[in-house]
């Protein structure tokens, strides 16, 4: 079993998701990506489809609401602030995969982590949207394109990093080149690698 957590970054549509499924059933150890949102809903009394529609809008400065107390924050920075309790108690609790919402970054001071960024080519991208997200084809590259947006905005906003800059992850990964079983079996080989010389 793994004594890492790992946290995963991806672009829409390069199969992050996926390959952070394998790798906990790989690993036997939990997989948080949505089950995050129902835990931050229940902790904050919020719904679920409050907090995914809180998820994709931020305000001006994170940094400048920080200076107001927690019930003045807006509420995308208060579904941040209660995501991010969360993902630090489950980190906690132990070995995990957790999916998005800049865990990496939460995470940063926490040394038994594994940042991973998984990308892929803009085509192979607008494939698996078609094929596995039922996109509409004519409408599959804004589709793409607004999910990586709001992605690199909600991170770039939230954190001090910039979204998917490989010096913010311990490692990337071309999901379109390796797919994604190469690409969750080489994760597998590096977290059994790194935990032999522990």
């Amino acid at each position: 079993m793994s004594c890492l957590i790992i946290t995963i970054g991806r672009e829409y549509g390069s199969g992050g998701s996926l390959v952070a499924k394998k790798l906990a059933e790989a690993l036997s150890i939990p997989f948080y990506d949505k089950k995050l949102i129902e835990i931050a809903a229940k902790e904050t009394g919020l719904s679920e489809e409050f907090i995914r529609e809180a998820e994709q809008h931020r305000t001006s400065s994170f940094l400048y609401n920080l200076s107001f107390s927690s019930r003045n924050l807006p509420v995308s920075d208060q579904v941040f602030i209660a995501e991010s309790k969360v993902i630090k108690r489950v980190a906690e609790g132990g070995p995990c995969v957790i999916v998005g919402r800049c865990a990496n970054y939460v995470l940063r001071e926490q040394k038994n982590c594994l940042h991973v960024f998984i990308h892929a080519p803009l085509s192979d991208r607008f494939q698996r949207a078609r094929e596995e997200y039922r996109i509409p084809a004519d409408e599959v590259q804004a589709c793409v394109l607004k999910h990586d947006k709001a992605r690199a905005a909600y991170y770039n906003y939230f954190t001090t990093g910039q979204w998917g800059k490989c010096q913010d992850y311990d490692i990337t990964l071309n999901s379109g080149t390796l797919g994604i079983d190469i690409a969750a079996s080489a994760l597998l080989d590096l977290i059994q690698k790194k935990e032999a010389t522990i």
